[in-house]
């Protein structure tokens, strides 16, 4: 597969859709891009997107969102029928070991496409390394770590390589992920919570519902381009989390286990969070998407999950 992006051996052969208002394409509904995707249905969005699994796409159907199969080993069987119609594209799949598999396998096709509106890619704030707890902003050089910090910076590289055949391509560097059914909340009552202590270390944070704010902000104000870090007001220490979501459960804290004790029985994904400490700036999506958070730090986005029974 040609991922050279060259529009002159498509020329005049541009995929024009009809009039019907807009069509949000995601390549991966996963945890993040449903959040999007449900609340653009709720406001008479026509949204279609990928999945790994029939099961996965049958849930989908239900939901009013188009489903089509696609993974590393399964490109999309028609590219042109499911993306041709889209006037906004996003694409929440991370790259593997082989790179990124929506510009690997469609790439060219994304490149056929005329009149997409917005293009955004969900990164992550990996892309950034370590700073040693120091802050960090978009305007920072990127020094990521190890291999997978290396492959985001390729992905976004390549998406935003988009922009040179007139995409306005955007990307949100996510911070840490929680939400329904995924946060400190659930890991103590799974019994799986270890309070792990590393001097110094601190991870920034973003609530579900805000990364989709952030978005729907962002598809409003469309400006080709730019990068947002995407996370709340507070970095914080991981064992300062677990606690506050233990008191909030009215159970004890996990005890502290020193890092370096720790260390031996993380698995590798584990050992390359704490590997890196940083603090996030999240002042461009408030200056120029104008959003403001409705968890700013996990004390308010606990509490709202503790009160909804999530």
């Amino acid at each position: 597969m040609n991922d050279s992006f060259a529009p002159a051996s498509f020329a005049g052969t541009g995929l024009r859709h009809p009039a019907r208002g807009n069509r949000l394409f995601c390549f991966g509904l996963g945890f993040s891009a449903l959040v999007l995707a449900r609340r653009l249905v709720a406001k008479h969005w026509r949204v279609a997107g990928t999945c790994r699994s029939a099961d996965k796409a049958k849930a989908l159907a239900a939901e009013g969102i188009e489903p089509f199969l696609f993974d590393r080993d399964r490109p999309l069987e028609n590219a042109a029928a499911a993306l041709g119609e889209t006037t906004h594209l996003l694409s929440s799949v991370p790259p593997d070991a082989a790179g990124d598999a929506v510009i690997a396998h469609h790439g060219n096709d994304l490149v056929r496409l005329v009149g997409v509106k917005w293009t955004g890619y969900l990164s992550t704030t990996g892309v950034y390394g370590d700073r040693g707890g120091d802050w960090v902003t978009e305007r920072d050089a990127l020094r990521p770590a190890g291999p997978r910090g290396r492959a985001r910076v390729a992905a976004e590289e390549a998406w935003l390589g988009l922009g040179r055949v007139g995409h306005a391509v955007h990307v949100f560097r996510l911070a840490g992920i929680y939400g329904p059914g995924r946060s400190a909340l659930d890991t103590l009552r799974e019994g799986r919570a270890r309070r792990v202590v590393k001097p110094g270390q601190v991870f920034s944070r973003i609530h579900v519902e805000d990364i989709a704010t952030v978005l729907e902000a962002s598809l409003a104000k469309p400006d080709a381009g730019s990068v947002y870090n995407v996370c709340d007001d507070d970095p914080a220490p991981p064992q300062d989390v677990l606690g506050y979501a233990a008191a909030l459960l009215g159970v004890p804290a996990p005890p502290e286990i020193a890092y370096v004790d720790a260390e031996k029985t993380m698995s590798e994904m584990a050992r390359s969070f704490y590997a890196e400490s940083k603090r996030v700036s999240n002042r461009r999506i408030k200056d120029a998407l104008g959003v403001a958070l409705a968890y700013p730090d996990y004390r308010a986005g606990l509490k709202a999950l503790l009160a909804s029974g999530a």
